[in-house]
């Protein structure tokens, strides 16, 4: 027989689980749990939303934890990089990019564009005004050294929706929906 006080703590510990403790984020608050890279490289597209880019909530992130910490070592496991977890890149190309960005910005003209690096992964999204910037946005990406992959997710034009899950207000309530 389980004495009743186990049954309680065991009671206990189960319910609260869904319930923050003092001092957790509320579970709808998104923030940049891991310190991704993230930052905005050019602002001249009116209304062009704010991507959600590395923001999640704390359910997010516990669900992302074990697959950030599998897909960090895996290229270091492969000896396709010299770095223990694919993570330790991102602050330089973050730095790289942007050193580069302000070399070409032509480029940029005319674009609103946010950067996100995640795991030697780039990123690329926003507003662009001319077709032909996509390619030409993902040929500059991986011109930065130790970028692994590109992703380039923009509106072309002024009008519809962005191909891209954008920052929810500050509720939460609608938190990686596409608009």
């Amino acid at each position: 027989m389980v004495p009743l006080a186990r049954v309680l703590v065991v009671i206990l510990a189960a319910g609260s689980t869904s319930l923050p403790c003092h001092g957790e984020e509320p579970p709808t608050e998104q923030r940049n749990w891991f310190g991704d890279p993230f930052f905005q490289v050019s602002a001249q597209g009116p209304g062009c939303p704010l991507p959600r880019g590395p923001f999640r909530t704390a359910q997010q992130r516990d669900v992302q934890s074990h697959n950030r910490a599998e897909r960090g070592t895996t290229c270091w496991l492969a000896g396709t990089c010299s770095r223990p977890n694919a993570f330790h890149y991102d602050q330089d190309i973050a730095l790289a990019f942007r050193a580069q960005a302000a070399r070409f910005p032509a480029l940029f003209k005319g674009t609103a564009l946010w950067v996100t690096v995640q795991g030697r992964i780039v990123f690329v999204e926003g507003c662009v005004t001319r077709a032909a910037t996509v390619a030409a946005l993902e040929d500059f990406t991986w011109t930065v050294p130790d970028v692994g992959h590109v992703i380039v997710r923009v509106r072309v034009g002024a009008k519809g929706e962005v191909p891209y899950p954008v920052l929810a207000a500050a509720s939460g309530s609608d938190a990686g929906r596409r608009r």
